[in-house]
């Protein structure tokens, strides 16, 4: 069926009505083929817009009021994907979102080729004058130095989860590119022939093959070398390389003999490719290589994986569909988490009681040790029956990815009164207003629990305003990863081990170093725990949250 929606154009619809996430990195393993849903949009442009334009051409006489119906279309599209993430979000929290569904469609993307379709009719580089004042020339070098510097800061400060990307910022992106691309396309303006070197002249003759084989070459390398996190600098090189090989050996002798084959004789040539008698030199066996090429291809494309959430069943994505906890009891623990903040502030104000109630609970928690014994399987990770019996009173906040939703069974049952909300491909940026409104609703716990670092790198100013979201009075716990197929995995670490010394309310639970060296406790992505690994990781989490209590 891939390969079928591909040749048809429609992959991007077929992605969106199965379910794929294009965000959704180690469910059951990503498909080298994700990025293909573009190319269905393109395909869909060029099949649809010749039409559309002959239609506007017999009905509108105006070049101007043609560009201006298609601009309309263009902030239609853009509105819409304005609005249906913002109609999502109003019933899912915004860091549990996963916005393929916007990234993907054809009717939520069209803003991006409609703004280009317009420039067209407005600013026909052809019909430009290359002879402009001198200040004319001056101002469409900065309006194109400005657009440039514009799109170079939104590319790498701007997430793809990002809420700003989905409320306007993909419209804006567009509209400046747009901008640029007309200070190109003006003769007048010097960046044409900044822009025109031999370098980007290179790339941009074998664009199409380097987007092409990007996915495939990154996928299948990733799956193979599982440390790229140790090599940050010398593996991407050697990727990028093979790309470039790739993409030069597929233009020279498949898409240039392509372009230039004459096919009104086919026929022809086929009956002479398998007649061995007929001479075709060279041809004849690159014509054989491309063949082999192809199909390998297009096996390769039957036999992808999808990363379809409803359909995968992988052990690991078998296990993250039963984690979570119903709506019913999860307001339930946030009541009492509610409550026991409540109380806590009330006991603050009397130190002798709260003195007191403590020693009361370190009996109690003796007591029950002896009388009354949980969870006797977490003594063998270091865990006494007093920290087990601890852990049941402890009311924490927990906000975290999908590790820590592999993880929530045996966090939830060592920290019963835990409120822990984790999610698939949640990232720190889309978390730190989850953790504001736990605070603002009053059942963000004196402990907080983190989780965060997975799906993606965060800035420093990030980390401080998760921080200051949580604030200095409370206990924060931040869980480091282990990512070894993706170069930010040492960077994350980095940072949370600088900023555990800076902020003196914040622990780093060293899960890195605890799970090194133990490959039999991940399923194959080398991130997320199996059975083996998921009591390591719960029990590291309690021994290091109740050490640091105690303390």
């Amino acid at each position: 069926m891939m390969v079928l929606t591909n040749l048809l154009y429609v992959y991007n619809w077929w992605q969106i009505l199965n379910g794929q996430s294009y965000f959704a990195r180690y469910a059951n393993g990503e498909s080298p083929f994700t990025h293909l849903w573009t190319l269905s949009i393109e395909g869909q442009y060029y099949l649809i817009w010749p039409f559309l334009v002959l239609a506007l051409l017999l009905l509108v006489k105006s070049r101007h009021q043609i560009a201006n119906i298609v601009l309309i279309l263009a902030a239609a599209s853009g509105a819409w994907m304005a609005i249906l993430y913002m109609m999502t979000i109003a019933h899912v929290q915004p860091a549990a979102f996963d916005p393929s569904r916007l990234y993907y469609g054809t009717d939520t993307r069209a803003f991006s080729i409609l703004f280009g379709a317009a420039l067209a009719f407005i600013w026909p580089s052809g019909r430009l004058s290359q002879h402009l004042g001198k200040k004319w020339v001056i101002g469409l070098d900065l309006l194109g130095t400005a657009s440039f510097l514009g799109l170079l800061v939104m590319v790498f400060t701007i997430d793809a989860q990002s809420s700003f990307l989905y409320e306007g910022g993909m419209v804006l992106f567009s509209i400046v590119t747009t901008i640029l691309v007309a200070v190109v396309a003006h003769p007048a303006a010097h960046f044409d022939r900044l822009l025109s070197n031999p370098l980007f002249s290179y790339i941009g003759s074998r664009s199409y093959g380097l987007y092409l084989y990007q996915f495939p070459v990154m996928i299948f390398w990733e799956n193979r070398f599982r440390n790229i996190a140790d090599h940050p600098v010398l593996y991407p090189v050697i990727e990028v390389v093979l790309i470039v090989v790739i993409t030069e050996l597929s233009y020279r002798f498949i898409e240039q003999p392509a372009a230039h084959f004459n096919y009104h004789k086919t026929w022809a040539f086929l009956k002479g490719l398998a007649n061995p008698k007929v001479r075709m030199g060279k041809t004849r066996w690159v014509s054989y290589v491309a063949l082999i090429i192809l199909a390998i291809g297009s096996v390769g494309l039957a036999k992808a994986p999808s990363v379809k959430a409803e359909g995968d069943n992988s052990p690991l994505a078998q296990q993250l569909k039963k984690r979570g906890v119903s709506t019913k009891e999860k307001e339930k623990r946030l009541a009492a988490m509610r409550s026991s903040i409540a109380a806590q502030k009330k006991a603050d104000k009397n130190k002798a009681a709260e003195e007191s109630s403590s020693k009361a609970l370190e009996a109690k928690y003796a007591s029950q040790a002896k009388t009354h014994p949980v969870n006797r399987e977490y003594e063998q990770y270091g865990l006494t029956q007093i920290q087990l019996q601890q852990a049941q009173d402890i009311g924490l906040t927990a906000i975290g990815d999908s590790v820590m939703l592999d993880g929530e069974n045996g966090l939830q049952q060592l920290f019963p009164k835990a409120v822990i909300d984790a999610a698939v491909s949640r990232q720190m940026i889309n978390s730190i207003d989850l953790v504001r409104s736990y605070a603002d609703r009053g059942v963000l716990g004196n402990i907080v629990l983190i989780g965060l670092g997975t799906n993606g790198p965060f800035s420093d100013d990030q980390l401080a305003q998760m921080m200051q979201a949580i604030g200095p009075d409370r206990q924060v716990f931040w869980i480091n990863v282990r990512v070894p197929t993706r170069a930010w995995q040492n960077d994350v670490n980095s940072k949370l081990a600088a900023a555990q010394k800076q902020y003196k309310n914040l622990t780093v639970i060293d899960w890195y170093d605890k799970s090194n060296g133990h490959p039999d406790w991940f399923y194959n992505d080398m991130v997320h725990m199996n059975p083996n690994g998921n009591p390591q990781y719960a029990a590291l989490v309690a021994k290091t949250i109740l050490d640091k209590v105690k303390n």
